[in-house]
């Protein structure tokens, strides 16, 4: 590791947070260099949700490899993208009578949420945004201005304009009049964005009503509705996405992480019609829109949504996970989560840190997220073996043990 400490930079974050050198990986397990093998509840912070080199997309690359596929494109027309938006298309439009436009933005969900704000001040003619309490949206100034984090606001080293923070989960009702009153100093937004599932913020899940209210009153103001999808999106709910059944009908929905499949970067809005046209030709490009490779998985990973049996087995996975946590959370600790992602909400940072740590030792993969890192984050992929999935959880319980014993 010394190679590592002396030529890479300083601003490496997960390699602290697990101490070796990785190998090789397979569904839900990483080996390193040492042989010892771990079982993966981080899961690429969310990327990876049909697991370590997913045999079905590993071949499917291989094919794609060997016939002289067409790897870069940057915005041209491939066979492979067709593929992919026919997929695409059929699996998760057309089934929901959705009719969005298909925008590949760069390669990241940060990029994809730079163009959805782009779009709704295009659209709009406006500038502000609102955005909540506890959200992240990505590390580049546009998108890191809506995220509440500050240490990671704080690196911007500029001021951060045109987003008003409102209070994740609570009614907007006393907002109602300040933004109708000419002067209240509110500035009619552009959009609202929202994550319905604040993944990073420590796993907080929107109530339904809620995210109703803050739709009417996004179409109230005039302002575009826009759901991240980036992290608790690509089936990781239990549904496609972790939305679906609340009738939200959102403007623009940014994608990322899990829609390449693979782990190959790819980052997709979908975009009203209405809304879409007011981009001209070239007015968001980029290089890297829409990689062959991510495009040949992503469209393997269409497979695993052709009928609700995959989504089923998440479902049940998800229960096993929030029955184990709820038994293994300790006093005044909370669970939140749906699906495949929970939370465990220790209350207390230093505690969770140990708590990851004692994990890595004993061979679990675990995130932190949330307010001074006190949130366990569970993410494992979502093709996780029940065996493999017991015995992680087994693990994360062996482990709180450890680290709630006093010092």
């Amino acid at each position: 590791m010394d190679l590592f400490e002396r030529w890479e930079s300083n601003v490496r974050g997960y390699a602290r947070t697990y101490p070796t050198v990785f190998k090789s990986a397979s569904n839900a397990r990483q080996v390193d260099e040492n042989g010892k093998s771990y079982i993966d509840f981080f899961g690429g912070a969310g990327v990876l949700n049909f697991g370590h080199n997913n045999p079905k997309m590993k071949d499917a690359i291989i094919d794609f490899i060997q016939s002289d596929g067409i790897p870069h494109s940057l915005d041209t027309m491939t066979t492979t993208k067709r593929d992919f938006i026919d997929a695409f298309s059929d699996t998760i439009l057309k089934p929901r009578g959705w009719d969005y436009k298909m925008q590949f933005t760069g390669p990241t969900g940060t990029n994809a949420v730079e163009a959805a704000l782009k779009l709704a001040r295009k659209a709009t003619g406006r500038k502000r945004v609102i955005a909540f309490t506890h959200g992240f949206h990505g590390m580049t100034l546009g998108s890191l201005a809506a995220t509440a984090n500050s240490y990671f606001r704080n690196a911007a080293g500029v001021p951060l304009h045109d987003v008003d923070r409102l209070p994740f989960g609570h009614t907007l009702e006393h907002m109602e009049e300040a933004y109708r009153d000419n002067s209240s100093g509110y500035e009619q937004p552009a959009a609202i964005l929202v994550e319905c599932i604040q993944a990073e913020g420590g796993v907080n899940v929107a109530e339904e009503a809620w995210l109703k209210e803050i739709r009417q009153f996004a179409r109230d103001r005039g302002a575009l509705f826009i759901i991240d999808d980036i992290q608790a999106g690509c089936g990781r709910t239990g549904s496609y996405f972790s939305f679906d059944g609340m009738d939200l009908d959102p403007d623009i929905i940014t994608l990322a992480k899990g829609i390449g499949g693979f782990g190959t970067p790819l980052a997709m809005n979908l975009n009203k019609p209405e809304y879409d046209k007011h981009w001209s030709p070239g007015e968001h490009t980029g290089t890297f829109r829409g990689q062959g490779i991510s495009f040949v998985a992503g469209k393997v990973a269409m497979d695993y949504f052709k009928d609700d049996s995959f989504m089923k087995e998440v479902r049940e996975k998800g229960d096993i996970m929030h029955d184990r946590l709820k038994k293994m959370a300790g006093p005044g600790m909370e669970i939140r989560g749906k699906g495949m992602i929970w939370g465990l909400d220790t209350k207390d940072g230093p505690l969770n840190k140990k708590l990851v740590a004692e994990c890595f030792e004993k061979g679990l993969l675990l995130g932190a997220c949330g307010t001074d890192g006190r949130v366990g984050k569970l993410i494992p992929p979502l093709t996780i073996p029940d065996e493999d999935l017991n015995e992680g959880l087994d693990i994360l319980e062996t482990a709180m043990q450890s680290a709630m014993e006093p010092a």
